[in-house]
C-alpha cells in the first residue's frame, strides 16, 4: 500500500465520520420534525402527525448514538481490555 492510498483511505473516512453524520443527525431531526405534526393558528391540525417520519427520525438518532458508542468502544478498547480482560472486538485482529 503507498502513502498515497493511505491518505486517500483517511481522508474517505474522515468525509464520512465527519460530514456524513451531522449530516444524517440533521435528516433524522427533519424526519421527526415533520412526523410529529403541526398545529394551526387557530388550533386546528394544520399537518396530520405522520408515524412513519418520525420513527426514521428516531432511528436516524439511534444509528447516530451507536456510532459515537462504537467509535468511543473502539478508541479506549485496549484500557478496557486492560482493566476488564473483555475484548468488545474479539473478530477484529490486535496490534
Amino acid at each position: 500500500m503507498t502513502y498515497l492510498e493511505s491518505i486517500l483511505k483517511v481522508l474517505v473516512v474522515g468525509l464520512v465520520l465527519g460530514a456524513g453524520l451531522p449530516a444524517v443527525f440533521a435528516t433524522g431531526l427533519v424526519a421527526f420534525s415533520r412526523g410529529a405534526g403541526n398545529d394551526g393558528s387557530d388550533g386546528t391540525a394544520a399537518v396530520a402527525p405522520n408515524p412513519a417520519l418520525k420513527f426514521l427520525g428516531v432511528a436516524l438518532f439511534v444509528f447516530v448514538g451507536w456510532v459515537i458508542l462504537t467509535a468511543v468502544l473502539w478508541i479506549t478498547r485496549t484500557t478496557i481490555i486492560h482493566h476488564t480482560g473483555i475484548d468488545l472486538f474479539p473478530f477484529l485482529p490486535k496490534k
